[in-house]
């Protein structure tokens, strides 16, 4: 993603791997231009570094650090409970991060749920993050997790969805419990397409079109009645403080898939974000809120951040 194109990483050297040559340098310049298999390419990198190292020493990084470590402790991850007392999505997602901890598999689908779970679940290993990325696929989840269960019988397994997405998909829940793949479903249920309805708060004026599910006001479908009738174990959650023992519950049972229809707020927001025809350095870490850099600013000090958001401040 590269927002404004003249002015992304306009100090950086790039280097652009591609398999096809028409690619190379098309959107930006390539400092570095390679044409080749992306996985070959990879390989011989890591091979040509490693000899490096062998006779080089590593490069000083702590510059590097110091800067990451100014944005991290100047936008911190966190969120805020939820204004009209609904269960919090990304309280969901982290309570289910810790439970099932790093060496479960957890798999996503696209749109804000996607988004909290690469947040909030701490990922350590490996193998454990599934997910179509930029490629946008709604309904991958509950396949995925349906093929990592196959592939890795022994794994737990979390399929983190939507209320959107799991409806794209949520018919291979039968697949799972004939075949006997006792996968597990977190459905996060805002009632809405989530990720569009953000972007018709944040920039369209709250004229909602085309995003409310009626999962929530409805219940259409009924996703506890839906997984009960695939063969599954169904659970609702609604309050904050069943969160955990939902969780447990779900984790206990093996013998068959279990689907969670966690009821969730509607006005949840993932941030940050880059807002269309923005830059990537006007990230916005909440409604309205962007850094304000200078032009003459060096961003390459911590020093720079903590000046802004303070200038930021001054103005709200």
């Amino acid at each position: 993603m590269t927002g404004k194109l003249e002015s992304f990483a306009p100090d950086a050297k790039v280097i652009h791997a591609d398999i096809d040559p028409a690619e190379i340098g098309k959107n930006r310049f390539a400092d570095v231009p390679i044409v080749g298999d992306c996985k070959e390419v990879i390989a011989e990198l890591i091979a040509a570094i490693s000899e490096d190292r062998a006779t080089i020493d590593a490069p000083d990084l702590s510059v590097w650090w110091e800067y990451l470590d100014g944005i991290r402790k100047t936008y911190p991850l966190a969120y805020k409970p939820e204004s009209d007392g609904a269960l919090s999505p990304e309280y969901v997602i982290e309570r289910l991060g810790i439970a099932a901890g790093p060496d479960a598999i957890y798999c996503a689908g696209v749109g804000q749920h996607q988004m909290w779970a690469a947040q909030f679940v701490k990922y350590e290993k490996p193998r454990t993050w599934l997910n179509s990325g930029g490629l946008g696929t709604m309904g991958y989840a509950v396949p995925a997790a349906l093929g990592a269960k196959m592939g890795a019988p022994e794994k737990e397994v979390w399929a983190i969805d939507g209320d959107g997405c799991f409806q794209m998909t949520n018919q291979e829940l039968a697949t799972a419990a004939i075949e006997g793949a006792p996968i597990k479903v977190a459905v996060i249920n805002n009632g809405n397409l989530g990720m569009v309805r953000q972007w018709q708060t944040l920039f369209y004026e709250q004229r909602y079109s085309s995003t409310d599910l009626s999962t929530h006001s409805m219940r259409i479908p009924d996703f506890v009645k839906l997984g009960e009738a695939m063969g599954c174990v169904s659970f609702r959650c609604e309050r904050e403080e069943d969160v955990d023992a939902v969780i447990a519950q779900a984790r206990e049972i093996n013998d068959r898939p279990v689907v969670i229809d966690f009821i969730v707020g509607a006005d949840a927001q993932v941030w940050p974000m880059v807002a269309a025809g923005t830059s990537n350095d006007e990230i916005m870490a909440a409604r309205d809120i962007r850094p304000l850099f200078d032009e003459d600013d060096a961003a390459d000090e911590p020093a720079v951040i903590h000046a802004a958001m303070d200038r930021q401040e001054g103005q709200k």
